[in-house]
């Protein structure tokens, strides 16, 4: 998985490219969905910014094992970013989530 195939996710989704974060918190690691996109005039990054920043997130995907576990919520859920708000996908990573908690993104 790459960057781009996280990015047909989001198009498919919602027809944009919107940025998304992993975040760690009270022990979790959540794939965040925020409300900002690339075709806003006002996005801070590049396209090509923007896709090096889905690779490393799909790498990380990758090594947890989670790709498909965040395109089977991002197909099902029925919320959409919205100012203030992201969408929150928690990630379970099973028996080595101790190991990736020590980890900064």
């Amino acid at each position: 998985m790459t960057g781009r195939d996280l990015r047909q996710l989001l198009l498919d989704k919602w027809g944009r490219s919107y940025d998304i974060q992993l975040r760690r918190t009270q022990g979790k690691i959540l794939f965040l969905v925020m409300w900002k996109y690339l075709e806003q005039v006002s996005f801070p990054l590049t396209e090509a910014e923007y896709l090096e920043h889905l690779d490393k997130v799909a790498s990380h995907l990758q090594a947890w094992g989670s790709f498909e576990q965040v395109a089977l919520a991002l197909q099902q859920t029925r919320d959409r970013p919205r100012l203030g708000k992201a969408v929150s996908i928690p990630l379970e990573l099973g028996e080595r989530a101790s190991e990736w908690l020590l980890e900064d993104f």
